[in-house]
């Protein structure tokens, strides 16, 4: 079975029961057939640098400082946006389902990640430190009712419905994706100066003096120590 950008229909058929397989280390998923890393990588480069709107799609696993890999994930995740033109970042900070109305261009909710993707008319996306059992709903509910190309980098064993996905990502796979995205740009005469995406001014500010534990829901044990714990990896 080949996975490509839909409309692929309503509740398509999941790759798993069409005999698609995650790959194994040091392979990747491209159009759901197990490739070298630098294959995947290239293609996924070439959607990024020329389908429309492309976007990342930060999830929690990078969005909270929770210890010294995330944060330093984070930071190649914004090394990788400054390289890609026009890049967007819209974030995933919070899986609860925000009923009656979400705002797609504040961030997308994987209950509604197909109503961002609309919204914003976008091509061509990555998802980067999402929860593996939220990406699979989310990718395909994207597949299922868009044209989006998705990409997973995935810190496990990668997702079947994405275009494309590479699997044990960590800040230097991004990096490294990084260095493949900046050829493929250079092979393809795309001129870029590299800079942050624009801020997103859907984003409530943050007042992080007022900030409460309450606020953190299911995160609160990252940022409350049980008794006598010292943490020292995220200091």
């Amino acid at each position: 079975m080949e996975v490509l950008p839909g409309p692929a229909g309503y509740i398509p058929t999941p790759p798993a029961f069409e005999g698609v397989e995650l790959p194994p280390p040091g392979k990747s998923l491209l159009y759901g057939k197990i490739v070298d890393e630098e294959m995947a990588m290239r293609e996924a480069a070439k959607a990024m640098l020329t389908r429309k709107n492309p976007t990342i799609f930060p999830g929690p696993l990078v969005l909270w400082g929770w210890n010294a890999g995330a944060m330093e994930k984070a930071k190649a995740v914004l090394e990788l946006a400054m390289e890609i033109p026009n890049c967007r970042i819209i974030p995933m900070p919070d899986y609860r389902p925000k009923y009656p109305k979400i705002d797609p261009e504040a961030e997308i909710n994987p209950n509604h990640p197909n109503l961002t993707i609309l919204h914003n008319k976008i091509e061509a996306c990555i998802f980067v430190g999402v929860h593996c059992h939220y990406a699979n709903l989310s990718l395909r509910m994207i597949r299922a009712g868009t044209n989006c190309f998705t990409i997973a980098m995935c810190a496990e064993m990668g997702h079947e419905d994405a275009m494309v996905s590479l699997r044990d990502v960590h800040a230097d796979e991004i990096r490294r994706f990084k260095d493949v995205l900046v050829q493929v740009r250079e092979e393809l005469g795309i001129k870029w100066e590299p800079k942050l995406p624009p801020e997103n001014p859907s984003l409530p500010p943050e007042t992080y003096e007022n900030l409460s534990v309450d606020d953190y829901g299911e995160y609160l044990y990252l940022i409350i120590p049980k008794k006598d714990e010292h943490i020292t990896e995220s200091e």
